[in-house]
């Protein structure tokens, strides 16, 4: 079974415009997402920035609240629990998110910030909280002369090290990582994808990986959900997505990275257009409008997920059809 299994989740938020904002509109954020997760594995939930894949996340956390579709964890379904039930469940659940210094409070000393979910929850005694604190310290590779500093005083990447510290507190069995590594350089973000890495051979996590940056889950990712305009357009395991994958956008999201290779550079089709409104999305296949394989029936239709190569692919094309034939696409 699942550890985590999301069923035709739609978050939709009403939004007021014009002049008088007397206007209400919608914006479809995410729309019939579905992904699981099994226990020990990493899902990475990648796409463009406003593509949906944060909302989902925090839809999972019950940070929003879903208009439509289940959300089960631990086998239980969140959208049907108390609020004193939904605390308790929710516990097994953190996350660390994008930014490390606005998510710690940098009035509270590294102590107290990861001592914080431990008195809340956990009902320790002092002798024991301290010792809990201390060891979260170490296992991100931090000490006791950090304790009584605030996060002012550290650079970025240690400041994550103490988010992931706090998140892991409580001992979970599933952390959301929210673009962990986007806010930092790029010599940190290896050290923390290593750490993260690490933490969860060694403590059996589960993790739902949210990115837009495909070359950072690589190395890490079991599985693969590609997101576009609200909807999973393609997802199953990531070395076969990343070996070939099946969907235009996905393509184009895989050659948004430059290369290193000189060969490659000037051979890449540039994928033109901008990201459509959220508020009133196209008719059929959402990324229509941008797609150089486009055809009559993918702007009257949407597709519907089918498996093609051992993953789940919405696109019209047919199954032999190589996206890759024309040469690479990428993002502008």
């Amino acid at each position: 079974m699942s550890l985590l299994q999301v069923d035709d989740l739609t978050v939709h938020f009403r939004i007021r415009r014009g002049l008088g904002k007397k206007s209400i509109d919608t914006v479809h954020a995410v729309d019939d997402v579905s992904f699981a997760i099994t226990e020990g594995e990493t899902l990475a939930l990648v796409g463009e920035s406003g593509c949906g894949k944060s909302t989902a996340a925090r839809a999972v956390l019950q940070l929003v609240k879903p208009t439509a579709g289940t959300i089960r964890f631990l086998g239980t379904d969140l959208t049907d629990l108390s609020s004193r039930q939904r605390r308790k469940v929710m516990r097994d659940a953190q996350v660390v998110f994008q930014d490390p210094y606005s998510s710690l409070n940098p009035r509270m000393t590294v102590h107290d910030l990861v001592a914080e979910p431990l008195r809340a929850q956990a009902h320790m005694s002092g002798r024991e909280l301290e010792a809990r604190v201390l060891s979260m310290l170490e296992m991100v590779g931090l000490g006791t002369q950090h304790l009584w500093r605030r996060s002012h005083e550290f650079s970025g990447g240690q400041c994550q090290r103490i988010a992931i510290a706090r998140a892991l507190a409580l001992d979970p069995r599933l952390v959301v990582l929210d673009e962990p590594t986007s806010a930092l350089d790029v010599s940190v973000q290896a050290r923390i994808l290593v750490l993260l890495d690490d933490l969860q051979r060694r403590l059996g996590l589960t993790y739902l990986f949210i990115a837009h940056d495909l070359a950072v889950v690589e190395s890490m990712a079991h599985s693969l959900a590609v997101m576009y305009l609200g909807r999973i357009v393609e997802q199953g395991p990531a070395r076969e997505i990343f070996g070939a994958p099946r969907h235009p956008y996905t393509v184009a999201l895989l050659r948004s990275s430059p290369s290193p290779d000189p060969e490659e550079r000037g051979t890449m089709k540039v994928l033109e257009g901008d990201v459509p409104s959220a508020v009133k999305p196209p008719e059929g296949c959402r990324f229509n409008p941008r797609c150089p394989f486009r055809m009559d029936v993918c702007t009257t239709e949407c597709p519907q997920p089918h498996a093609v190569g051992g993953h789940l692919v919405s696109c019209h094309l047919p199954d032999d059809f190589d996206t890759r034939a024309t040469g690479s696409v990428v993002l502008v």
